[in-house]
């Protein structure tokens, strides 16, 4: 009775335990920035920009919005911390169609931090409007940024990602025609089985390097730099920081395992033993 009480009390143990460890590693691993927002949020962008450089900030789950003309270069830039699955969705309302020639195609590219082109795994990156069609929608699902990777390797990195997005092919005359622009870059948290041993010294975030001070500069160069050190520092990293790199779900099958060994073993290790000396039973000879 007294083992079957103690076998009890160490499966309960090991179940609390398991539970408590999934709680906390759950509470861990979620990212804020990770939940989708509901879009038209107060404060989100409103213009887009036109070069890497002067790529407009955002942030995940934020919907931003720009006006421009077909043939233009929309630019975003957004973080993105290891674990991250992102997913970047684009919606492009097209003039009417009583003033467009054609049909038209719209492409929208994700790049790093070191400006290398990420493929899309999931979702339709270039989609054709047909000349009668009010909006296109696009998609594009990165594969999970990785903590760290080889330097020959064209793995998603923390850092920012830009957003580029432009019509590839469209008639002449329907150059110029007024567009409007909605981006929204959302990830998902990918869980331990994506997770590395490594982690990158710094993330790939873009950086301002200013040379010695010029007389000579007129104010819209000054302007010009200023925006661009604004754009570095609003896109060089999550509202919560970048993660640790060393917390990951993984913590909790290691432990769970390491406790369901122990109790194994106890078990084990009583079953083997056998009932042995009732208590106050004599020994035998």
């Amino acid at each position: 009775m007294r083992r079957t009480r103690a076998l009890r009390a160490l499966a309960g143990a090991v179940l609390t335990g398991a539970a408590l460890l999934a709680t906390a590693g759950t509470a861990m691993a979620d990212d804020p920035s990770a939940s989708p927002g509901t879009g038209g949020e107060d404060g989100a962008p409103t213009a887009a920009g036109t070069t890497f450089r002067l790529a407009t900030p955002i942030r995940q789950g934020e919907r931003a919005a720009a006006e421009g003309s077909a043939g233009d270069y929309f630019y975003w830039v957004f973080p993105a911390d290891a674990g991250q699955r992102v997913t970047v969705t684009a919606t492009v309302k097209l003039p009417e169609s009583a003033g467009r020639q054609g049909a038209s195609r719209w492409r929208i590219d994700v790049h790093d931090g070191l400006r290398r082109r990420q493929a899309c795994v999931h979702g339709s990156q270039t989609r054709s409007a047909p000349a009668d069609a009010a909006s296109v929608q696009l998609a594009c699902t990165l594969r999970t940024v990785r903590a760290w990777a080889e330097p020959w390797s064209d793995a998603p990195l923390p850092g920012s990602y830009y957003i580029r997005l432009t019509v590839v092919d469209l008639p002449q005359r329907d150059l110029g025609l007024p567009v409007r622009a909605e981006i929204e870059a959302t990830s998902v948290d990918a869980g331990g089985a994506h997770a590395v041993d490594g982690k990158l010294s710094t993330p790939l975030v873009p950086l301002t390097v200013t040379g010695p001070e010029r007389e000579d500069r007129d104010s819209a160069q000054e302007e010009q730099e200023e925006r661009e050190e604004e754009t570095a520092q609003a896109a060089g990293a999550p509202e919560d920081g970048w993660s640790s790199g060393w917390w990951t779900d993984r913590w909790i099958w290691t432990a769970a395992g390491g406790l369901l060994a122990a109790f194994t073993t106890a078990a084990g290790y009583s079953l083997a033993r056998g009932p042995g000396r009732r208590p106050g039973a004599p020994p035998r000879a």
